[in-house]
C-alpha cells in the first residue's frame, strides 16, 4: 500500500508542477504528516522532490526527472509495459489503471503489441477476474465441477494459479474435498463463487503436484499406438492444428498422410471421429474395425 501511494504522489506530480501537502493527503485519504513521511522517503530513494514554503509554494519534481533514469532500464520499462499489456486483456480495470499510469512515469508510449480474448464465443463470465481477486488476496473459491464423465460435484478450493496446458485453461489449487492439489479445467466450472474466507499460504513445494499423476481430466495413460491416417484436404485447417510438421507428408491430390501416436483408450475414437468423413485410419487394423463399428452404431441411431 505504502508503495503504491509513493507511486500515486510521483504519478501526480508528474502530471502537475506544484501541490499542497493538503491536496495530497485529501486526494489519497491519508494525514498531512503521511505525506511528509512519504516525501522523506521519496527523497532518501534518490527522486529530486522538493518543497516551497510560503504563498505558491508546494511540492513538485525537477522538471528534468523522469523515472526510468531513477530505477529502471529501458529494457525494463518495455517489459513491464509489455506484461501490463498482456494482463488488460483480462479486461480488469484496476491493471489497465496502472498501465497508463506506469506509461506516464516513464514517459513512454506503450504498444499494444499483444491482444488475447479469453471468452467463448456466446458465452461471457467474469473467471479470469474473480480467479485473480481470489488468488492475490487468498480468498477460498466455491463452485461445481463436472468431471469428464459428466458427474457434478462441489468442490472448495484454496486457488493458487491458472495455467495454460495442452490447448486449455485450467486452475490449479488446494482442493479442500481430496486434500490435495488438483487442476480443474476453467470450461467444467460452473457456479464460481469467491467467499470471503481468508486461507493461509501454504507450501506448495511439500505437496505432491505433478500434473499427469493427479489431474484427472486427461486420457489414463495407456499403451501409445502407431497411426497412419489419410486425411482430406477439406479438413487441412485442423491438420497442422492437431498434428507437428514432421508427422504430416502432403499429397500431390491435397491430402495429408500422417504418422503419428496416440494412446490406446475410449477417447482416441471420440477423436477421429470428429473428423468425420475426411480422414481415414490406413493403420492399424484392428483400429480401422473399431472406427467402422462405431460408426455403424451411430448410423443405426438415425435409422
Amino acid at each position: 500500500m505504502v508503495v503504491y501511494r509513493l507511486f500515486e504522489i510521483i504519478y501526480i506530480l508528474l502530471r502537475r508542477n506544484k501541490v499542497s501537502a493538503r491536496e495530497l493527503a485529501e486526494q489519497l485519504g491519508v494525514s498531512r504528516r503521511t505525506i511528509c513521511r512519504d516525501i522523506d522517503m521519496l527523497s532518501m530513494a534518490g527522486v529530486p522532490v522538493y518543497a516551497e514554503r510560503g504563498k505558491g509554494g508546494g511540492i513538485g519534481l525537477l522538471s528534468e526527472f523522469v523515472l526510468n533514469k531513477s530505477i529502471l532500464s529501458e529494457q525494463e520499462q518495455s517489459e513491464i509495459l509489455s506484461a501490463l499489456h498482456s494482463l488488460s486483456n483480462i479486461k480488469t480495470s484496476d491493471t489497465t489503471g496502472v498501465l497508463h499510469k506506469l506509461s506516464a512515469i516513464f514517459n513512454k508510449t506503450a504498444t499494444n503489441w499483444l491482444d488475447v480474448d479469453f471468452s467463448d464465443y456466446g458465452c461471457k463470465n467474469d473467471f479470469f477476474k474473480n480467479f485473480k481477486i481470489a488468488i492475490l488476496e487468498q480468498y477460498i473459491t466455491q463452485f461445481d465441477y463436472y468431471s469428464s464423465k459428466g458427474e457434478k460435484t462441489m468442490r472448495r478450493v484454496e486457488p493458487i494459479q491458472l495455467c495454460f496446458k495442452s490447448k486449455a485453461w485450467y486452475l490449479r489449487g488446494f482442493c479442500l474435498n481430496k486434500q490435495a492439489i488438483r487442476y480443474y479445467r476453467l470450461t467444467r466450472i460452473k457456479n464460481l463463487t469467491v467467499t470471503d474466507e481468508h486461507f493461509p499460504m501454504r507450501d506448495c513445494g511439500a505437496i505432491s503436484d505433478d500434473f499427469a499423476e493427479n489431474f484427472n481430466e486427461l486420457p489414463k495413460r495407456k499403451r501409445l499406438i502407431t497411426f497412419k491416417l489419410r486425411i482430406e484436404s477439406e479438413a487441412a485447417y485442423r491438420v497442422y492444428d492437431d498434428f507437428h510438421e514432421n508427422e504430416v507428408e502432403k499429397q500431390p491430390d491435397g491430402s495429408f498422410i500422417v504418422t503419428t501416436t496416440f494412446p490406446d483408450n475410449n477417447w482416441l475414437y471420440g477423436y477421429l471421429l470428429s473428423y468425420r468423413k475426411y480422414i481415414e485410419v490406413i493403420e492399424p487394423k484392428d483400429i480401422r474395425k473399431n472406427i467402422k463399428k462405431e460408426a455403424q452404431n451411430i448410423f443405426e441411431k438415425y435409422l
